[in-house]
């Protein structure tokens, strides 16, 4: 197989291990609050990360001689991580691993929209997959009475934070190691998150012993593991088909909560997911992806 086929493959194993990670996250809060299991889980995937800094490290040093932009990011990306994640992990008590996998995947809409504010390109297909995933938005999430419900509303406004967590890294990745921003950020993220969960929840022990096996996979497999695939996959992969095949991370969330949670979507819920799913793909094809020419920003999302 060439390259960029182990690499397409490498990136729909991340997004499976991703839209299951929603599952992970439901079932992790039968046993502790969100801001613990938030707290636990990114922790867990900062220390997951050691050895392949250590490794990566050991093939090409890593060049931190701006450490003040490597300290900055690491802030800056930790608490919006937090803010984000704080945002998800909540909306989940509230609404299902499905709903959750799909609105949280309008931030690939939303990160050109954005962008627009500093100033980058937004193509037409930008516009016309923004449309279709408002109207399965709508579909999937609004109620009787035009109201959206609690937890997709927290799920929406996280999908926000989401978006400018990937302009924020857009910004910081030219100025500081990757790797090394990715281990701040998630270090950052895991004790804003332990220092709520001090303040608003009570963990017993047993608590986290009984969740060790959500919190592997929610923080080691999902954190440390997928993150590294997608960063050795996106060597070999184009940037186009990368976000494409990522963004069946919210399919598979639907998959795993049919599985493993006994979700059931209703037609219309459905259709609402089919729409976005389209939106988040047409919004990252442009013709300039068909004919080779060089893209703009809003035509793809760097995830």
């Amino acid at each position: 197989m060439s390259k960029a086929v182990i690499a397409n493959l490498l990136l729909l194993i991340t997004a499976a291990i991703w839209g299951f990670g929603f599952v992970a996250q439901v079932m992790g809060m039968s046993y502790l609050g969100p801001y613990a299991f938030i707290g636990l889980r990114f922790l867990l995937g900062a220390v997951s990360l050691v050895p392949v800094i250590y490794f990566m490290h050991k093939r090409t040093p890593f060049d931190v001689s701006d450490s003040r932009s490597l300290w900055l990011g690491c802030g800056v990306l930790g608490a919006i991580l937090f803010t984000a994640g704080s945002l998800q992990q909540v909306g989940l008590l509230y609404t299902t691993a499905s709903n959750a996998g799909f609105i949280t995947g309008t931030y690939m809409v939303i990160v050109p929209i954005l962008g627009l504010i500093l100033k980058y390109q937004t193509g037409l297909n930008t516009w016309l997959g923004c449309f279709l995933a408002a109207v399965g938005l709508y579909l999937l999430s609004v109620k009787e009475g035009l109201s959206i419900g609690y937890g997709d509303g927290l799920q929406l406004l996280g999908a926000v934070f989401w978006a400018a967590h990937i302009l924020a890294i857009d910004h910081f990745i030219k100025r500081a190691p990757a790797l090394l921003l990715a281990f701040g950020q998630f270090l950052i993220c895991g004790v804003l998150a332990l220092c709520v969960s001090v303040v608003l929840e009570v963990t017993p022990v047993d608590a986290v012993v009984d969740a060790v096996g959500v919190l592997i996979y929610a923080g080691i497999i999902t954190v440390g593991v997928a993150y590294t695939l997608q960063i050795v996959a996106q060597k070999n992969a184009k940037p186009s088909h990368a976000a494409i095949i990522l963004s069946l991370e919210a399919v598979f969330g639907a998959i795993g909560g049919a599985l493993l949670l006994d979700e059931v979507l209703s037609q219309r819920e459905l259709l609402g997911c089919a729409l976005m799913l389209c939106g988040m793909v047409i919004s990252q094809i442009s013709w300039s992806d068909l004919t080779g020419s060089t893209n703009s920003f809003g035509e793809h999302s760097e995830t």
